[in-house]
């Protein structure tokens, strides 16, 4: 439930909102020259309800690389669900500001607060402040105590000291005597020079944004000093520092707005707080999570990515590494790294000790007799004593927990890379290839969005797979059947966008260079289509799976039918292009045949379809 203070600002916005863009377009100098999608939810489509009432799911394509074409003409008869996620994708939560919208919203409500309390714009503005641009709370405050109110943020009634008849004043800080017209006052009537002045402001405009809360130069006086003044007292290069100040308070000091954080960026963000999905999409191009500012990390919560992120930047895994692949030297005790050779190691100078590397003796004991260059008989006879159990233990743990990183920060970079990739890709598709295709297919470029379709959705399930990697590393282990259930969804999904990236980034380089019109264009138009809808499927499974904390799964370790027709599935395999430990792939041919007696495996498409049902629901072939 929204707070007063939210109606409140929303109330204050009203008079402008429809000034203020609330879609994504192309921004000409963005950073990746990307058309992005905004979408409070991108994947949460509504699932679609059978005969029976039970929830089903596309189910797993067949993982053989040469499908059938027709295994992809469903998507001409589900363009009316296609309509609606392209429509719901457009359904935002936020607002994207430009710094125009800023001012203009500042304004708005300074002009509001000006009005209903009947003070000045300037005295407004500084009561706003003070009350980080709550509007609410402003009229909170002073109805309910408004000498209060004055006293805390400044706003002086009448002046402290009066000087009615004085032709000459003394400067309270240089102490020295001007003409009256030579002397400026705030609010309290304290006299400083102009010259004195102007120096106070530029220290403190210098300091920092604490400027916004000037007081009167008087120590003992706490009058609150406006931008009034400061227009009228400071220099220009001040008074744009103190203009940047003011402006970028709106924002700070709000806690429903926020910057972009992507390098140079100066949009800013307006959040309905508490309306699901906290993806943002800035104009700039930029994807981040509202409630960490970190990118967009969706399905992965923030405190996985924040643990994530500072794992990767920790000293943590050198550490773990030069333990599990390096001996200290017995003598100056630095980390060694065997990397060849015999046993015979020699330290660096100064040191220059010889030891042996398996038993870290002295070498000057060592020769035949101990085992010769490649072994050594002290080192056995003690490892059989017990004597290097804990230390090798301790080494043999720190290679394992590496090499588990490893596994997974490695694949979490390559996602990272190829989604910088099809960034690039799309870009260059949107600026060049559509209109080189449009000429050599002779079809409008509005016939062609489903090439951007594609890549939008590469580039957006390439962030989602990016971030399940550092979901599954801190995945239990000792949750057998959750693992086994994560890694099949994940393994099925990148199966599937694997197909589809391939499919937008090599099949379609046939079209662009043909040199005329090609017959089978439209048979590869229904396959991309239909790639691309089929992969949005999967991935709709993973995210809702993970955001469910993977509850699916029960405590006997089943899956439950009615969550995903994935679910129904046999279990996982090796993964695609051996991804091995912590991932899975497609899952074999026999999961075209589901072991459930009340669902049956569509031959065409792989959708799991109703036992009643004698028409496959998705591809609307014969059973």
């Amino acid at each position: 439930m929204e707070s007063e203070d939210d109606f409140d600002m929303h109330d204050a916005r009203d008079t402008h909102q429809n000034e203020t863009t609330t879609t994504t377009t192309t921004n000409n100098d963005n950073e990746d020259g990307v058309v992005s999608v905004e979408d409070d939810d991108f994947y949460s489509g509504d699932e679609d309800d059978d005969e029976d009432g039970e929830t089903t799911n596309a189910f797993a394509f067949d993982s053989d690389d040469d499908a059938d074409v027709a295994d992809y003409e469903f998507i001409d008869n589900d363009s009316d669900d296609s309509d609606d996620f392209v429509s719901h994708r457009y359904q935002q939560s936020f607002t994207i500001l430009s710094e125009a919208d800023i001012r203009q919203r500042q304004e708005d409500d300074i002009m509001r607060i000006s009005t209903v309390l009947s003070i000045s714009k300037v005295a407004a503005s500084i009561l706003l402040r003070y009350y980080n641009w709550s509007v609410s709370k402003v009229h909170d405050e002073w109805f309910a105590d408004e000498e209060k109110v004055r006293r805390a943020v400044g706003l002086l009634e009448k002046p402290v000291v009066e000087y009615p008849n004085a032709r000459e004043l003394t400067c309270g800080i240089c102490f020295e005597t001007y003409p009256c017209d030579k002397i400026h006052t705030a609010a309290c009537g304290h006299p400083f020079c102009s010259s004195c002045w102007a120096g106070y402001i530029s220290t403190a405009i210098n300091d920092g944004p604490g400027c916004l809360m000037l007081r009167c130069p008087d120590p003992s006086c706490g009058a609150a000093v406006g931008q009034d003044m400061i227009n009228v007292l400071a220099s220009d290069e001040d008074k744009e520092k103190y203009s940047r100040y003011f402006i970028r308070s709106y924002i700070e000091d709000n806690r429903k707005t926020k910057w972009c954080p992507a390098p140079g960026c100066d949009y800013a963000v307006d959040f309905i707080v508490g309306s699901g999905s906290y993806d943002v999409t800035c104009r700039c191009s930029y994807s981040f999570c509202w409630n960490c500012t970190e990118e967009a990390h969706r399905p992965v919560d923030c405190g996985t990515v924040a643990k994530w992120i500072l794992k990767n930047s920790a000293e943590s895994e050198n550490m773990n590494w030069i333990l599990a692949n390096s001996k200290p030297c017995p003598k100056c005790k630095r980390p060694i790294e065997k990397n060849q050779g015999c046993m015979h190691i020699t330290c660096t100078p100064p040191c220059k000790f010889e030891f042996c590397w398996l038993c870290l003796g002295a070498w000057s004991d060592h020769g035949e007799r101990t085992g010769g260059f490649y072994a050594c008989n002290r080192y056995e006879t003690a490892k059989q004593e017990g004597v290097y159990d804990e230390a090798e233990k301790r080494r043999e743990m720190a290679k394992n927990s590496l090499e588990r990183y490893t596994h997974y920060y490695e694949r979490w970079a390559t996602n990272q890379s190829s989604r910088q990739k099809a960034l690039a890709d799309l870009q260059q598709m949107q600026t060049v290839h559509l209109e080189k295709l449009s000429d050599i297919q002779c079809q409008p470029e509005s016939q062609l969005k489903f090439i951007t379709e594609a890549w939008l959705q590469i580039v957006e399930c390439r962030r989602v797979l990016k971030w399940t990697y550092a979901y599954g590393y801190y995945l239990s282990e000792h949750e057998h059947a959750k693992r086994q259930f994560f890694e099949y969804l994940q393994g099925e999904a990148e199966s599937g966008l694997e197909r589809l990236h391939q499919c937008a980034e090599k099949e379609l380089q046939v079209y662009l260079n043909a040199e005329g019109p090609l017959k089978d264009f439209n048979e590869f138009r229904t396959k991309l289509a239909g790639l691309t809808s089929v992969t949005r499927n999967y991935f709709e499974n993973l995210v809702r799976a993970l955001e469910n904390g993977l509850s699916d799964v029960d405590s006997h370790g089943a899956c439950s039918r009615t969550t995903s027709s994935k679910s129904l599935g046999g279990g996982s395999s090796k993964g695609r292009g051996g991804r091995g430990k912590g991932t899975t792939s497609k899952s074999s041919s026999s999961s075209r045949n589901i072991d459930d007696s009340s669902h049956w495996s569509c031959e065409h498409c792989t959708f799991a379809n109703v036992k009643s049902a004698t028409i496959c629901q998705m591809c609307h072939q014969r059973r």
